[in-house]
């Protein structure tokens, strides 16, 4: 037994030492394979090995390499948003195809793209392509979508002249931007419109995309296209225009309102005449070919009495898609829609902003404006969306988001008044209020002590809003100010969208004073709930809309839903008598309308880069903003100067033969200047008030502090630590408390 157990131990012993062998031998071979293999790789290494100017290129290549692909995944980042907005949809023939009436049933414009197929390029006359190569795109048919020659040529043609001479967009980019992209000058733009071309380069051929061009392009007068403007300026085909008039046509893409033969003949004529001398240039035509052609000019149908609300037609053609995405409108893409278009207000609207832009813009240093007027019940009457339609379609009035300054206050009042916190008799003070580490200043940086809610709103004292938005959140029993003030944003916000306001408010500290982003429109369309006595106001374009058989298919009073009640009457009511000091007592009295009372609030924002005037009477309400495309800052510029004077300017004469409507909650003011009515509400408003730091008095001492704040405006701001002041108000240069 002894020995079997002897025998199986040594046995055990010696396997243990075979396999520790094997072991040992095995990593030991694998080692010396591996140091065999990496000899042999440094051996080829050492052969690849360079130096001196060879080792530099290698490694300038190397890092080229590196960077290329980090370029690359960049490129391709920056790539995406292009192929998200390229599609073969916009390709395509646009379904719609609208024809506007105005209010009284005249034609006003068409929209949609109206391709007619059977007019191939090649029925085009040969002059009248060589005019737009030769001026657009020369060497079209030689790049892959982005002309790098072309781009570098034109920017040391414009380094030499210090300006803008020459445009580098290939006419493939100038395609996409016209199909996918807005005007809006931005690198963010330029990048996508160059994705943009390259895509249409893989997709159509060179002739399909000289034909889209040629289809989609504006030129001027409200017509879309060679073929249609063909028609508008000379009266005939397209396949018939002489040379001087293909060049004419071909002057208009570069800038379709500068140069249209009915705003501008002359100017027109000379840039025909720059559009022949491009086309032998070019090589494409001889001088002695064009010859006949300069010394002929073409000479356009009068139609310097024809105009077209560019502006108003893009906004309610996209107003035409969304009620058929809704499912309003049937099958049918073949309409004519009558809308509460004004023509003469239009006009005059155009009129205004372009004279008051002219004589003022420059000391001001500002460029552009615009306004909406509406009726109270949200008919839109006319939009200017900007001073010149053809330099740039991007549409101010209805997608341009600026902030709105002290025009947004009315939004805070009304959140207030809601509450039950306020009466337009409350006592309020104007004093030192902070949230964090943010405090809100007047515009003279003093404060004017105790005075009625209705002088703190017509002379727009900054801090009044924001305490208001302290006093809301309390109102729910947080007693932590900043948390309280949270809380009260949020009602603000909530009552500012119920109004109308559609646009994303950010809750910060300063949005009481208007720190948000709005649009026109919907300060048109917020004002309008007051207007017409508390009812949301939706803007719409459409009174009713008939389909190609003549057939009505959609009527706005039958078929949307009744205006939603936002604000309680007694509100609206009150809101309306304080805004109608501000004309009279306040900040806008550049806006009073002669024997018409208004309503309404100025605005102007931190470093005078948007001024506001939103208005309204019983008829109609107008909203106007006046700012720069980049948000440089203006002259001093406040929404009591320009903003004020257009309003006035445009609703002087809207108002020219209208039966008068009051206002809820206003004196309706006879000749002679005499109170002798109210609509809805006693001629003083009255009643208990409550929050925090609410006064409460009779009638009589309610006019008496009345009359005494009015008479502040004629006092020059003074910071006098031991008693309060009235804050500065000037009329034009700095007119109301700025935004902080």
């Amino acid at each position: 037994m002894e020995f079997r157990k002897a025998g199986w131990r040594t046995r055990l012993k010696r396997f243990a030492l075979a396999a520790d062998s094997w072991l040992d031998a095995g990593l030991w071979g694998a080692g010396r394979r591996a140091g065999e293999i990496h000899e042999r790789i440094r051996s080829v290494a050492d052969r690849l090995t360079v130096t001196g100017g060879k080792r530099l290129a290698a490694e300038l290549a190397s890092e080229g390499l590196n960077i290329g692909i980090v370029g690359a995944i960049f490129v391709l980042m920056l790539a995406l948003p292009a192929f998200r907005i390229g599609n073969d949809e916009a390709l395509r023939n646009q379904v719609f195809a609208v024809t506007f009436l105005d209010r009284y049933g005249a034609p006003i414009g068409h929209r949609g793209a109206r391709h007619d197929d059977s007019l191939k390029l090649e029925e085009m006359p040969d002059h009248l392509l060589k005019a737009v190569l030769a001026t657009e795109d020369r060497r079209f048919y030689d790049h892959f979508g982005i002309d790098l020659i072309g781009t570098s040529r034109a920017l040391m043609v414009n380094t030499r002249a210090s300006g803008v001479v020459q445009g580098g967009s290939s006419l493939t980019q100038q395609l996409a931007k016209n199909l996918f992209l807005n005007n809006e000058r931005s690198l963010d733009r330029k990048i996508k419109e160059a994705f943009l071309a390259l895509w249409l380069e893989t997709r159509l051929t060179k002739n399909e995309i000289l034909k889209l061009y040629l289809d989609r392009a504006y030129m001027g007068g409200g017509t879309f296209g060679a073929a249609a403007a063909a028609e508008y300026y000379f009266g005939k085909s397209v396949r018939d225009v002489s040379l001087a008039e293909a060049a004419m046509l071909a002057g208009l893409f570069k800038a379709p309102t500068k140069y249209a033969p009915h705003v501008n003949l002359p100017a027109a004529r000379a840039r025909a005449n720059d559009v022949l001398n491009a086309m032998v240039d070019a090589g494409f035509m001889t001088a002695g070919q064009v010859d006949s052609a300069k010394r002929n000019p073409a000479t356009p149908i009068d139609r310097k009495r024809d105009s077209s609300p560019d502006y108003y037609l893009d906004w309610a053609f996209e107003a035409m898609k969304e009620l058929a995405s809704e499912g309003k409108l049937g099958a049918d893409r073949v309409l004519t829609v009558k809308t509460p278009h004004d023509s003469a207000i239009q006009q005059r609207a155009d009129e205004a902003i372009e004279t008051i832009l002219r004589q003022h813009g420059p000391a001001y240093r500002v460029r552009q404006a615009a306004t909406v007027v509406m009726d109270p019940d949200g008919a839109v009457r006319a939009i200017v969306g900007g001073r010149d339609y053809g330099a740039s379609q991007f549409n101010r009035a209805t997608a341009g988001q600026r902030q709105p300054g002290s025009s947004f206050k009315p939004f805070v009042y009304a959140a207030a008044l809601s509450a039950g916190l306020y009466k337009p008799n409350t006592i309020v003070t104007d004093r030192p209020v902070c949230i964090g580490n943010w405090c809100p200043n007047n515009y003279g940086r003093s404060y004017a002590g105790s005075m009625p809610l209705t002088v703190a709103l017509a002379k727009s004292i900054n801090t009044i809003p924001v305490q208001m938005s302290i006093a809301i959140g309390r109102a729910t029993g947080e007693t932590h100010e900043a948390r309280a003030a949270t809380i009260g944003r949020k009602k603000i916000i909530e009552t500012a969208h119920a109004m109308g306001l559609t646009t994303p408010l950010t809750d910060t500290v300063s949005l009481p004073i208007g720190a948000g982003e709005v649009t026109v429109i919907d300060m048109a369309a917020g004002y309008s709930a007051l207007a017409n006595g508390g009812r949301r106001a939706k803007p719409y374009a459409a009174i009713e809309i008939a389909n190609s058989q003549g057939e009505v298919i959609y009527r706005h009073d039958r078929d949307e839903p009744e205006a939603k009640q936002v604000l309680s009457p007694q509100v609206a009511q009150d809101m309306n008598f304080m805004l109608s000091k501000v004309p009279t007592e306040g900040t806008g009295r550049r806006a009073a309308l002669d024997g018409v009372v208004t309503a309404g609030k100025t605005g102007t924002t931190n470093g005078y880069k948007d001024a506001w005037y939103v208005g309204y009477s019983g008829n109609l309400v107008g909203a106007v903003w006046f700012g720069n495309d980049n948000s440089s800052e203006t002259a001093n510029m406040t929404g009591g100067s320009l903003p004020a004077m257009t309003w006035k300017e445009i609703m002087q004469f809207a108002h020219q033969g209208l039966e008068l409507k009051p206002i809820p909650g206003v004196p309706v003011v006879d000749p002679k200047g005499a109170a002798i009515a109210k609509a809805g509400t006693t001629t003083t408003p009255a009643g208990p008030a409550s929050g925090p730091g609410a006064g409460h008095m009779p009638r009589q001492s309610f006019e008496v502090l009345s009359a005494v704040g009015s008479l502040f405006k004629a006092v020059e701001p003074r910071r006098v630590a031991s008693r309060p002041i009235q804050v500065g108000i000037r009329e034009i240069s700095g007119s109301e408390p700025r935004v902080r």
